[in-house]
């Protein structure tokens, strides 16, 4: 199970909300650039940035942020937020991203997922954000119509390398991850799945690692906010999220 140390960005700088809300944000940075170097130097194998202004409204007013962070770092850079048109994929690939996330597009136009899966096989992860199983669109503002459950076997299907599975709920609330629901998405699914929201510790992340479906393990964990709060290091959460030696094997 890999690291995706979180940065959000919301005009500019690092923030983390609670439960999607914009009005209860936090900024813990005015220089993200200076954040991502600082998750790549403590051993983050990936740096997970989502920009909250192109959810909320399409317009990608950080994506020289975005470009800054690419060429600042040397580990892969996902990134994800206002991704609905194939030409939003294809600029942030043409950043140096390592993989894009689609998240609205792949419920709402699911041509579009299935569009930049082709033209970028393996590069593409699909976001499912979820209040009690149902996902959210546009910034979480939007009901979706349709379940975790339903969507996970379909965006595999359209070509999506890793599903990133936000609960809401939990999302910045440092509450614990949802493990007993994400095992049962991963047995029903066998889905390469990435577990968001609610990430407080390293217990947290050694629970995660340790959910196992037919040798399947969760393909990574998202954290943000307890990295900002310093209840867990970088260097700690890889650990943690290493804590299963192999396939079926055992917490060392």
């Amino acid at each position: 199970m890999e690291l995706f140390a979180a940065i959000d960005l919301l005009g500019g700088r690092a923030v983390r909300l609670v439960e999607g809300d914009f009005d209860s944000r936090t900024v813990y940075s005015d220089d993200p650039v200076e954040v991502a170097r600082g998750f790549a130097a403590a051993g983050a194998p990936w740096v997970h940035v989502v920009d909250l202004d192109a959810a909320r409204t399409g317009d990608p007013v950080n994506r020289g942020v975005i470009e800054q962070i690419v060429a600042s770092v040397t580990v892969a850079v996902q990134v994800g937020g206002g991704v609905r048109r194939v030409e939003d994929a294809d600029a942030l690939f043409a950043l140096g991203v390592t993989r894009v996330v689609v998240g609205t597009a792949a419920v709402s136009s699911p041509e579009v997922l299935a569009a930049v899966s082709e033209r970028w096989p393996g590069r593409v992860a699909v976001g499912l954000d979820h209040r009690n199983g149902e996902v959210q669109l546009r910034g979480w503002a939007d009901p979706g119509g349709r379940t975790v459950r339903e969507l996970t076997p379909e965006v595999v299907a359209a070509g999506a390398a890793a599903v990133i599975v936000t609960d809401i709920s939990r999302d910045g609330r440092l509450s614990g991850p949802d493990v007993v629901g994400l095992a049962g998405l991963l047995e029903e699914t066998g889905a390469p799945l990435v577990a968001s929201g609610g990430i407080s510790c390293a217990d947290d992340l050694r629970l995660l690692s340790a959910v196992r479906c037919r040798g399947i393990g969760l393909a990574g964990a998202v954290v943000g906010k307890a990295l900002y709060e310093g209840r867990i290091g970088v260097a700690e959460a890889v650990a943690a999220c290493s804590a299963l030696d192999g396939p079926g094997g055992e917490l060392r």
